[in-house]
């Protein structure tokens, strides 16, 4: 029987970041879980290129927009179920055991894991409780909490809506009461938090939340998260 699931990586520039990302996938590939490694890039000018290249990865190219590049991973993809992951998520050992049983007993449910940043102190360990919470009782994780979803629940829903930025929450809102938390954990990347101030960054993610609820273009969005 063919491996069942797929791995999305999105990226932008990620090269340096993507050998740890596969580093920590590779017991996926060994337990002949992962069929397919898709990286899907949105013009990249770095060395990303070679690297998905060195990983024996499918490379998509099209214009950058996480949602859209999600998208056409997907589309060049063909394993029953997918997981969208970010280019500097680290997931931890043991992830391949939670993710059949979430496969194999939650069919219908979309799977995400519980979120660690990958710096020390409690300022990190307060943001990453929070993003849990919200996550366990909104039904709202983020992307770089990783998405394990059957292609037939992704079709369900829609797709992956083609928006350049909070294509995590329009998807989060299309599976509510559809959302399960995995047993693992997503170590993610903390370096522009810790760049941009940890204070600084929640309130800027809270605002852009916040902004978006209320309707505000997502292209707008982008273009102020970036700046």
């Amino acid at each position: 029987m063919p491996a069942p699931l797929a791995v999305i990586i999105p990226t932008l520039n990620a090269a340096h970041a993507l050998p740890g990302t596969a580093d920590a996938l590779l017991s996926g590939a060994t337990e002949g879980l992962i069929r397919d490694l898709v990286i899907t890039d949105g013009g990249s000018t770095d060395a990303t290129g070679e690297a998905a290249k060195e990983l024996g990865a499918i490379w998509v190219e099209g214009p950058a927009g996480r949602g859209g590049q999600i998208a056409r991973g997907v589309a060049a993809s063909y394993a029953p179920w997918v997981l969208i992951l970010h280019a500097d998520t680290h997931l931890s050992p043991g992830w391949p055991d939670a993710a059949r049983a979430h496969m194999n007993n939650r069919p219908d449910m979309a799977g995400y894991f519980r979120l660690k940043f990958r710096a020390p102190g409690l300022v990190p360990h307060l943001v990453a409780s929070g993003a849990n919470l919200r996550a366990r009782h909104l039904g709202l994780p983020y992307g770089d909490q990783g998405l394990l979803i059957s292609r037939n629940t992704l079709a369900e829903i829609g797709g992956v809506p083609d928006l350049p930025l909070m294509e995590d929450v329009a998807l989060a809102d299309r599976l509510k009461g559809r959302m399960a938390e995995l047993k693992g954990v997503a170590h993610t990347s903390a370096e522009r938090d810790q760049n941009d101030g940890w204070a600084r960054r929640v309130l800027r993610n809270l605002g852009t939340l916040v902004r978006y609820r209320l309707g505000q273009e997502t292209r707008d969005l982008a273009a102020r998260y970036e700046r």
